[in-house]
């Protein structure tokens, strides 16, 4: 059985053991900032020879994360908070943020104010939520998110999914999870999690893995066993990614991603536009040269593996980026967190090479708007 070590503090990475002492200070001084978790299994991926290597990039800070861009709820979430750890956008769907802890923090995360010492939004007792939940008939799928719901214990994990699975209304449980990524051994080390997934993710009510594999490096011999495993145990299992500045804006690797995942079995589900969030300036690709390489990337696969859409999860809803022309960009809402918007409207603007965000295009003038149906 491997045990793998996590790291919380940049002084036990071994490997910036030589690296220049003010190069050193810089790190630390977005240490103090943003918190930093990882583990030696993830280590093991990098090449510590090269500083633009992609897995370093995911994992370890980088001096420009202390750039002052973005907002902590860039998506704001807390707009959509019904009670402590519940979050309710969409009417069929409930989130609910179940951890406080990660397998290792992605330096790009959008929801890094959950590792914050004032953080309060993250309740370990979830008993609210799921009163929230039964009390909501058109909540018919839930996202256990965090965090990440695979560093709860198997038996906390079971009691969640086993009340969800007691409420009728829910069909579907869903897991948004890094950890095969980071550390596939919580799988592969724990027979009981696959016997627990085997007895809930029922034939007409699946338990979905919403992985999250940002480059194909992470798909090792290990990682690729672990979701093996779990798709033995009957859980259905996506994938989605943010674009993300050095680690996959490269068209041949975003679509070596696509096509192994579709080769395991894996549905691509969403590549998401990296969202505002502070400290992320580096990581952002804008939107309009970001949908370039998407489109780039999925010309390179099949049908299975372009099944993705290029969205951004935004205070009003996923907005899908549907086009561009030479001085147009058209986005449509793919999912709307009015019910009485149009989702089937496109909304075409002028062009902006500088937007990250659809509110940088909101200035603009729109040059059309087609109905979509």
């Amino acid at each position: 059985m491997t045990k793998t070590r996590y790291l919380t503090r940049l002084s036990q990475v071994s490997q910036l053991a030589d690296i220049p002492t003010a190069e050193l200070h810089k790190l630390q001084a977005v240490e103090q900032r943003y918190a930093f978790r990882s583990n030696d299994y993830y280590h093991s991926l990098i090449d510590w020879n090269d500083p633009q290597d992609p897995i370093r990039r995911i994992v370890i800070p980088h001096q420009d994360e202390l750039q002052r861009w973005g907002q902590l709820d860039a998506s704001g979430e807390h707009n959509y908070a019904k009670t402590r750890g519940l979050e309710h956008k969409y009417a069929d769907t409930a989130l609910l943020l179940t951890s406080d802890v990660c397998g290792g923090l992605c330096r790009f995360c959008f929801r890094k104010r959950l590792f914050m010492a004032d953080n309060d939004e993250v309740s370990r007792d979830v008993s609210a939520g799921l009163e929230y939940i039964s009390n909501h008939p058109e909540i018919n799928n839930v996202l256990l998110t965090g965090g990440d719901p695979l560093l709860l214990s198997t038996r906390k994990l079971e009691s969640i999914i086993a009340e969800l699975r007691a409420i009728d209304h829910v069909r579907i449980i869903r897991i948004g999870s890094k950890m095969p990524a980071f550390n596939p051994f919580r799988i592969l080390n724990d027979p009981s999690l696959l016997e627990m997934f085997g007895k809930y993710s029922l034939p007409e009510h699946r338990i979905y893995l919403m992985a999250q594999f940002n480059h194909p490096r992470e798909l090792t011999d290990q990682a690729i066993k672990a979701l093996t495993r779990m798709q033995q145990a009957g859980v259905a299992i996506m994938n989605q990614t943010p674009l993300i500045r050095g680690v996959n804006d490269d068209p041949e690797a975003l679509a070596e991603l696509l096509n192994r995942l579709s080769f395991m079995g894996i549905a691509p589900y969403y590549v998401f536009q990296c969202r505002p969030t502070e400290g992320n300036s580096a990581y952002t690709v804008p939107i309009e040269e970001g949908y370039q390489i998407f489109s780039q990337a999925i010309s390179q696969c099949s049908g299975l593996a372009r099944r993705c859409r290029y969205c951004m999860s935004h205070v009003t809803g996923k907005i899908e980026v549907a086009g561009l022309t030479d001085e147009q960009i058209f986005f449509r809402y793919h999912r709307p967190a009015d019910p009485e918007q149009d989702p089937g409207e496109i909304i075409a603007y002028q062009r902006n090479p500088e937007g990250y965000w659809f509110d940088d295009y909101l200035e603009a003038s729109p040059a059309a708007v087609v109905n979509g149906r």
